[in-house]
């Protein structure tokens, strides 16, 4: 799963740069400054988990049995989707899609949740 992460985390890191420039550049004045707020919303929270999924990468290559790593993947993948994908879609065409960005934001904090569970478990001594 390491590689799903890095390249997951990679080319969301990637989007979110595209995203960004979009909003600075070409979105003031065709959209509300409410919805250029949200774009800058929904980039910052894509960028953060863009590095927490490089994150799970790393750590999924040196532990690849850790089940709590690939579940706090999932997390941010599947919630960096839905939450941004719902303020993208908000903030650019005006179609809300219901229950989406709060599913989003909940896998997130799961995924968040998960990698914290970490530092609670038992070392295994090599």
């Amino acid at each position: 799963m390491d590689r799903v992460w890095l390249g997951a985390g990679g080319l969301s890191g990637l989007t979110g740069v595209m995203m960004a420039a979009l909003a600075a550049h070409a979105l003031p004045g065709r959209i509300s400054a409410a919805d250029l707020a949200f774009v800058h919303t929904a980039v910052e929270m894509q960028m953060w988990h863009a590095l927490a999924l490089i994150g799970c990468g790393i750590l999924a290559r040196h532990s690849p049995a850790i089940r709590a790593v690939t579940v706090a993947g999932w997390g941010f993948l599947l919630g960096t989707l839905l939450f941004c994908g719902a303020v993208y879609s908000l903030a650019l065409a005006g179609t809300e899609i219901p229950a989406m960005a709060p599913t989003g934001g909940f896998l997130t904090m799961l995924g968040w949740i998960s990698l914290a569970s970490l530092a609670f478990r038992r070392r295994v001594s090599r």
